[in-house]
């Protein structure tokens, strides 16, 4: 049974068909190996951030703080929280509309079964995936450290990208100098700068794409909450430029991994995640 918790705050229709977006919480973390735990809290505290510092009272009426450029009309469902071997059944479901889905993990690996639900519908996925690690171990399957190998039938690897990695295996280098699989490093976007960065990510991408966000993918200074944090990760805004010019061209889906609320400090990465998928949601194409 899907537990309905409070919505997201960007929610704002009670109806599944009528709605544009749905947001769906994962929460599970069986596929982490992380000595932090608690990414399976994740879904429950963003809805609850986002309810405490996205809306306010004025005038003893409730209002949005909305995101940069609002929410326009587009209709957004909250699905409510689910469990890991829900995700093909709620999934399935969610894509007999023309829907896009942002799920809410939970760990990584929560990922791979999401993709797959999604390449029913779309076939082969342009593959953007955020993070401080490839996860592209091959010798271990079906954690959150394997979720490109697990994902590889699926991908369309010369169309994928890999940004704000900087703590690799060497197996995983391998693995995606074998693939092909374009990497974009924290210095990188430095080097480059946000729109000469923007460019390549989107003439790499072609149809069908598809966002994964692990917050530690941002520096820990910003996102402190998350299962593996990682020093000198991409700086918030950077990352937020990025996702919109990606989504304004158009995604099939997203979905936001590894926030940690018991790691978290004064709900910071809870709040981040919130307010990026509003952003989300102000500049999809729906």
């Amino acid at each position: 049974m899907i537990n309905r918790e409070s919505k997201i705050s960007w929610a704002n229709t009670p109806d599944l068909e009528q709605s544009q977006i749905v947001v769906v919480g994962i929460q599970d973390e069986s596929g982490s190996h992380a000595r932090l735990t608690g990414t399976s809290k994740a879904p429950s505290a963003i809805r609850r951030v986002s309810n405490e510092r996205d809306v306010y009272t004025e005038h003893k009426m409730k209002c949005l703080a909305l995101p940069t450029y609002g929410l326009g009309s587009t209709k957004v469902y909250d699905y409510g929280n689910i469990k890991k071997r829900q995700i093909p059944q709620v999934f399935e479901k969610i894509m007999s509309f023309p829907k896009i889905p942002i799920g809410i993990g939970g760990d990584h690996s929560n990922t791979t079964p999401i993709l797959k639900e999604i390449a029913k519908k779309h076939g082969k996925i342009s593959l953007v995936y955020f993070d401080a690690h490839p996860d592209f171990v091959s010798h271990t399957r079906n954690y959150y450290g394997s979720v490109i190998t697990d994902s590889l039938e699926i991908i369309d690897t010369k169309s994928s990208l890999q940004i704000g990695i900087r703590s690799p295996e060497e197996e995983e280098i391998a693995n995606l100098k074998k693939y092909g699989i374009k990497v974009i490093t924290p210095i990188e976007v430095l080097e480059k700068g946000i729109a000469e960065t923007s460019k390549m990510i989107t003439d790499t991408i072609k149809e069908n794409v598809y966002i994964s966000f692990d917050m530690d993918c941002l520096d820990p200074a910003h996102a402190p909450g998350v299962s593996v944090p990682v020093s000198f990760g991409i700086y918030g805004p950077d990352a937020l430029y990025m996702v919109k010019k990606i989504v304004s061209r158009g995604v099939v889906g997203m979905d936001i991994m590894e926030v940690c609320p018991p790691r978290d400090f004064n709900d910071m990465t809870s709040h981040l995640a919130s307010r990026l998928i509003g952003e989300v949601i102000s500049s999809c194409k729906v």
